[in-house]
């Protein structure tokens, strides 16, 4: 069920005032069989994919608890093992299976591997690593083995965050689950408005993106290098604004019922360096790769000493990279990633002291220019069906400057092949305007500003912001980018 769907309208609501009214004993099973309604309205058949992994982990963080010396890491590596073969079938097998028949069709062979059919179930690699999650804590001992199976299963299987994260840790969930929830009116104005802004995100500014960057970058070669640019740029807001509204709606979601999920984002597009736009950016994906994938590596290389940190960062940023996507382009994305971060961590010493002789407001803006451009040019090989393709855009994108001499000479627009002229300066408007609004946000705190004001001010503002979706809003029931993960 899509968030921006006509039954979610339906289903939100409805769930959330039987929740209420129920004893709260009775809470987690409603949101349990609710959840698997929400998930079952894609392919339902996929559901047994999630009890599957539920059952195994269930008994793995179990036997883990009871365990002790090589056997828990026995019953660790078993769970992790069904985990990730689960997700390696359904996102890997095909990309594997292509890469090796290339390798025999090169060494001679004629010998072909099939490959299948095969839907990646939605939100597989969020639920998984969630999962993963769990059972690693209960044997690093920072969590308790959950002996409530329903329980359990609610943590991997929560609707508002199930199919794009936040990925949780059950030390922050678990027990919410059990917590008795009242109706809040704080939480349910609160929550309402996060819902909206990300309704806001989503259907008006991502999917009215979505017009020009999806026929632009479905053939590209029908474009010139200016059109590719401006797709790209506008790409960089649209993905934002896809991943960052999904996240708003599914905190508000939990938010009106009393849960309190982690936030994922933080203004990424103010960051200075590619490191702190990591920490800003899809934050529950970084963090849990720094605690289970960058700091064993580091630990277990720590006698090369900055050499380990190195390593660490180019593994742990090759296997975000290939988390994203069964494909090169994917792999290539990641590693430029993690080869811009080395650069800042070998240098920072050098660059701290270069910039300390410039004024701060030049250092800063140079700094985000600089990181808003290689996000455009990382995103170009995120967007394209495949590294050729990339390249084939980048090295058109190269071709602006002669461009716009040609521009200038023949005072025509029509070589550009430019999309839509109104609608490309809405799409800059819109984008305008998310900054202008983030800017306030993020100054004024104005969230706590907004519930002092006075009702006929707030309640203004509600509808203008319904107009306002209304008006620019595509209803097409666009599926989130970050589904397809």
């Amino acid at each position: 069920m899509l968030f921006n769907s006509f039954a979610f309208i339906l289903f939100f609501p409805l769930v959330t005032i039987i929740y209420f009214l129920l004893p709260n004993k009775c809470r987690w099973l409603h949101l349990l069989i609710a959840s698997c309604i929400f998930y079952m309205a894609f392919i339902p058949v996929y559901v047994l994919i999630l009890f599957f992994t539920i059952a195994v982990d269930y008994i793995a963080g179990l036997l883990i608890e009871k365990a002790e010396g090589r056997r828990r890491t026995l019953f660790l590596v078993m769970s992790i093992v069904a985990n990730v073969g689960v997700l390696a079938f359904f996102k890997y097998y095909n990309f594997a299976v292509s890469n090796i028949d290339s390798l025999l069709h090169y060494s001679g062979s004629m010998q072909r591997i099939p490959l299948l059919k095969i839907i990646l179930p939605i939100g597989l690699s969020f639920h998984t690593f969630q999962a993963m999650s769990y059972t690693i804590e209960v044997y690093r001992g920072n969590q308790k083995a959950e002996k409530h199976l329903g329980i359990y299963a609610l943590y991997v299987m929560f609707y508002p965050q199930l199919m794009a994260g936040p990925i949780e840790r059950p030390q922050n969930m678990l027990h919410q689950f059990r917590e008795k929830h009242s109706l809040d009116y704080d939480n349910l104005t609160s929550g309402l408005r996060r819902m909206a802004w990300g309704m806001l995100k989503k259907i008006v500014i991502a999917d009215r993106l979505a017009l020009i960057v999806d026929p632009v970058y479905k053939n590209p070669h029908e474009y010139s290098g200016t059109t590719l640019l401006i797709a790209s740029v506008f790409f960089a807001f649209q993905i934002y604004c896809d991943f960052s509204g999904y996240t708003d709606i599914a905190l508000g979601a939990a938010k009106v019922m009393g849960f309190k999920l982690m936030e994922n984002f933080n203004y990424p597009f103010l960051s200075k360096s590619i490191t702190e736009f990591w920490r800003r950016w899809h934050i529950s994906l970084t963090t849990w790769f720094y605690d289970y994938i960058f700091n064993p590596v580091v630990a277990s290389l720590r006698d090369w000493g900055r050499g380990a940190v190195i390593v660490g960062l180019l593994i742990t940023f090759s296997i975000s990279g290939i988390w994203h996507g069964a494909g090169w382009n994917f792999i290539a994305y990641g590693v430029m990633h993690g080869i811009v971060i080395c650069y800042e961590y070998l240098t920072r010493k050098q660059r701290k002291q270069l910039f300390s002789k410039l004024p701060a407001i030049i250092v800063n803006s140079i700094s985000r220019i600089f990181v808003i451009a290689f996000l455009i040019f990382s995103w170009v090989f995120f967007r394209s069906k495949n590294v050729a393709e990339a390249l084939f855009i980048l090295r058109k994108i190269g071709h602006v400057p002669a461009e716009l001499g040609k521009l200038i000479k023949t005072k025509s627009l029509a070589f550009l092949q430019l999309p839509d002229l109104s609608l490309t300066c809405l799409c800059i408007g819109l984008i305008i305007f998310l900054q202008l609004s983030q800017a306030i946000q993020r100054k004024y705190n104005f969230a706590e500003t907004f519930a002092r004001k006075p009702a006929y001010i707030r309640w203004g503002l509600y509808y203008l912001g319904m107009f306002f979706v209304l008006g620019l809003g595509v209803f097409k029931k666009a599926k989130f980018i970050y589904f397809q993960f």
